[in-house]
């Protein structure tokens, strides 16, 4: 810690404020802590296994405010909520196994499609829906290929369980929020607890991130109570297209490699 200067510290945990405030409304809380640890000079392997540790505080600070207001069932949850720590630390355990660059090109065009999806369906509201499958069904598929891919990648993995809440679990905008921040709190141990395991976690730095994250992720999570679809709609569009246009514009991300721009 004391090799890192102070005005390094403070700008990373303003950036953890802002991401925990944020990914406890609509999820895309990496766009900004990734991006950070990068800028203030952590390697690859160091700034994931960080962004995890200091993420457990902003999904667990969002999921316990929900818990505490009568708008999840955490008990019911539990058992998905292991299978999603499962599936997770299993996809950073082979994380170097799989095709990273096929998951970068496709993943902005995704993103788009879903903040299109949000944006563009008129019945976006907090009001339940009819299920498109049975709960046991979301819970052996869903959780499991999402937590997998947190494990693995990352990015997207809110935005990823809000659609699936919202079209296959029939769940109104506000009870997909809650239940995701449970997950994805789910998904972070499970990844967190490999790159632990590996070495790569600076902790001092990400539990001082943990803690801004834990505050702003109890301011949001309390207006996304308050205002329900009314903000957590809209914020989640911006967020999925803002994490879309982050990583075009990545110079080493595949499409432009490809492209050679």
């Amino acid at each position: 810690m004391s090799d890192i200067a102070t005005e390094i510290i403070l700008f990373l945990a303003l950036a953890a404020f802002a991401a925990g405030f944020i990914d406890s409304i609509a999820g895309g809380g990496g766009l900004i802590a990734i991006p950070a640890l990068l800028l203030a000079g952590f390697p690859p392997a160091e700034t994931l296994g960080t962004n995890k540790l200091q993420g457990l505080f902003g999904t667990g600070s969002a999921a316990l405010h929900y818990a505490s207001k009568g708008q999840l069932d955490v008990k019911r949850q539990l058992p998905w909520a292991a299978l999603a720590f499962a599936a997770s630390g299993a996809g950073a355990l082979v994380a170097t196994s799989i095709p990273g660059d096929a998951l970068r090109l496709a993943l902005p065009f995704v993103l788009v499609a879903i903040a299109l999806y949000f944006a563009l369906k008129p019945d976006m509201d907090d009001a339940d829906r009819a299920q498109r499958v049975t709960p046991m069904l979301f819970g052996l598929s869903v959780v499991p290929l999402v937590g997998f891919y947190d494990g693995v990648f990352g990015p997207g993995t809110g935005s990823f369980l809000m659609l699936a809440f919202v079209s296959l679990a029939g769940y109104g905008v506000l009870k997909a929020t809650v239940h995701t921040k449970f997950l994805n709190f789910a998904t972070n141990l499970g990844g967190f607890a490999a790159f632990a395991a590996a070495g790569v976690v600076s902790w001092k730095v990400g539990l001082i991130m943990g803690a801004a994250q834990f505050l702003g992720a109890r301011i949001g999570s309390g207006l996304a109570i308050r205002n329900g679809a009314r903000l957590i709609k809209p914020l989640l569009v911006l967020t999925c297209v803002a994490l879309a246009v982050r990583l075009l514009v990545d110079p080493a991300h595949p499409l432009r490699v490809l492209l050679g721009v």
